[in-house]
């Protein structure tokens, strides 16, 4: 009998003991006076939920390598692990999931009261295929957005010409080149009280 594959929801970032880095991408609008700046202008839509990625190859699949329309300019965005932290603990799962809710009633309530969205999709390789594993991404509106904008950005970098960069040597054949400039992510460390919130894999 074949083994049954075990499909993982964990973080995987590039992350210091302070900080985190999340992926956006934006149009040159938005991006280029952030990326100047080290943070959101002013003008920056709170109005809207925002969603914050990990990781940077789900990013590139997301925006189709800073190509997509509104999404040509790519940031990393490094940001406080505490705040990181607070979303994860006042978050509720895009979709219901009996692991995590003890009712769908008690999901359809939290999911009105909550500001923070989890929702784990596959992970995506330097071809843009899907893995089996899950990758992690947090929408944020209102409280949350307000606290992303004020509170927790720290940094901002533009990214875009690595992800061409990558995109092209990937394209070439060169995989192993373009695995060697990706930021090196590694699992994020989560209490068991964050994990299950989340509905991430027990390690």
């Amino acid at each position: 009998m074949a083994p049954v594959s075990v499909v993982t929801r964990e973080i995987r970032a590039l992350y210091s003991a302070e900080t985190i880095t999340v992926c956006q991408a934006y149009s040159p609008e938005i991006a280029y006076p952030a990326a100047a700046a080290g943070r959101f202008s002013d003008g920056y839509d709170r109005g809207r939920m925002t969603w914050i990625k990990p990781s940077f190859l789900w990013m590139m699949y997301r925006s189709s390598w800073g190509s997509a329309v509104g999404q040509e300019r790519v940031l990393a965005i490094r940001i406080r692990r505490e705040g990181f932290e607070w979303a994860l603990a006042h978050s509720v799962l895009s979709g219901y999931d009996g692991r995590v809710h003890t009712s769908r009633d008690e999901w359809k309530r939290e999911m009105r009261r909550s500001s923070v969205r989890i929702q784990w999709d596959p992970e995506r390789d330097l071809r843009m295929q899907p893995m089996p594993d899950r990758s992690l991404q947090i929408g944020l509106r209102g409280e949350a957005v307000h606290r992303y904008v004020d509170e927790w950005v720290v940094g901002i970098d533009d990214v875009t010409e690595l992800s061409h960069a990558v995109r092209a040597l990937t394209g070439d054949g060169l995989t192993a080149e373009a695995a060697r400039l990706l930021p090196v992510e590694r699992r994020y460390p989560l209490t068991g009280a964050l994990a299950s919130c989340i509905g991430a894999t027990s390690l």
